[in-house]
């Protein structure tokens, strides 16, 4: 079983930038297509970035422009690149695999975005 590790997360006011990283254990996970997923207050889990294993990327309607995913295979970990942050954006940030059958969630990392 992979675990994942979240972290890069804070307090940001509105218009900031946040370099969020997953560190996934094991050697498998290249061959996985990564995604970003977050969890407002309130709200359901959603995917915002996704990214396959030869890098093709693909984002959510509401982050497209301002958000960017990358990973580093060689250190197993997964990248969130986000700018321009909006108040909306304040949520609980995970990564996970962009199969049906996830992982086991990790603790994620809190994003709050607020004057």
């Amino acid at each position: 079983q992979v675990q994942l590790v979240e972290s890069g997360g804070g307090w940001v006011q509105p218009g900031g930038s946040l370099t969020l990283s997953c560190a996934a254990s094991g050697s498998i996970f290249s061959a996985y297509a990564m995604g970003w997923y977050r969890q407002g207050p309130g709200k359901q889990r959603e995917l915002v970035a996704g990214i396959t294993s030869t890098g093709s990327t693909n984002y959510a309607d509401s982050v497209k422009g301002r958000f960017t995913i990358s990973r580093d295979n060689a250190k197993s970990t997964v990248y969130l690149q986000m700018n321009s942050l909006k108040p909306e954006d304040t949520a609980v940030y995970y990564c996970n695999n962009r199969l049906i059958n996830k992982w086991d969630w990790g603790q994620g990392t809190q994003v709050t975005v607020s004057s």
